[in-house]
């Protein structure tokens, strides 16, 4: 019979601690750009214009549906072929995550603008109000209120999917956990230590979320997804 002993596991815990940072720190970076490049290209495609329209469109498009390995693996390996610069490991996982969560975020953010009610608009154009004082002022607040837990629901989409990082050998909490297994020969153990780290965290996220949505519920704001 297999006769646990997490001993290695934990006299490696600073490995995983470490791993688990740049986990957060590649999940942050992508949700920060994520959120400002959504906002640009939900505006451009609810644009009248066909020349901002359009592009937004086929971006949005592109990297909802393609893998997101794929994805990593064209700005790892072909990007650099085509610009001629060298991309590290951290950096291609941030511009590919942030782009893949641009995608998703610009679906919420164009589905929470128009959400709101035509009479905003009306409203603020009687009081001599322009279309972009208008989005800022009025349309957005209202909007990005009830499209809080869609992002937060994002978000931890996006924590599960950077697990992808491990195969351009970038530091995240799987590749430190592979690299615990191998030098210690306890697989179950570090990927049991691996699966807990990660349930914790997300189960966090979740939590806030699930929180967030009976917070709406309750004040009579509806929720984006």
């Amino acid at each position: 019979m297999y006769v646990w002993d997490f001993t290695p596991v934990l006299a490696n815990a600073g490995l995983l601690a470490q791993g688990l940072v740049n986990t957060l720190k590649v999940t942050g970076t992508a949700l920060a750009c994520g959120l400002v490049l959504g906002l640009a290209l939900a505006l451009m495609r609810l644009s009248r214009r066909r020349l901002a329209a359009w592009p937004a469109g086929f971006v949005i498009e592109v990297f909802r549906t393609t893998p997101p390995l794929v994805q990593l693996f064209w700005f790892f390996f072909a990007l650099p072929l085509i610009i001629g610069v060298e991309m590290t490991p951290f950096l291609a996982a941030a511009v590919t995550f942030s782009i893949q969560s641009s995608a998703f975020f610009a679906e919420v953010f164009r589905g929470g603008i128009v959400s709101i009610e035509r009479g905003q608009w009306e409203a603020a154009r009687a009081i001599g109000m322009t279309q972009p004082q208008a989005m800022r002022r009025i349309i957005l607040p209202q909007a990005v209120k009830r499209m809080i837990p869609a992002f937060m629901e994002r978000a931890i989409e996006l924590m599960k999917t950077t697990t992808l990082v491990a195969t351009i050998a970038y530091a995240d909490l799987l590749f430190a956990a592979n690299e615990i297994a191998q030098k210690t020969f306890r697989p179950l153990e570090t990927f049991t230590v691996a699966a807990l780290i990660y349930f914790v965290v997300i189960t966090a996220f979740s939590l806030a979320a699930r929180r967030l949505e009976r917070r709406f519920a309750v004040s009579g704001e509806t929720t984006v997804h």
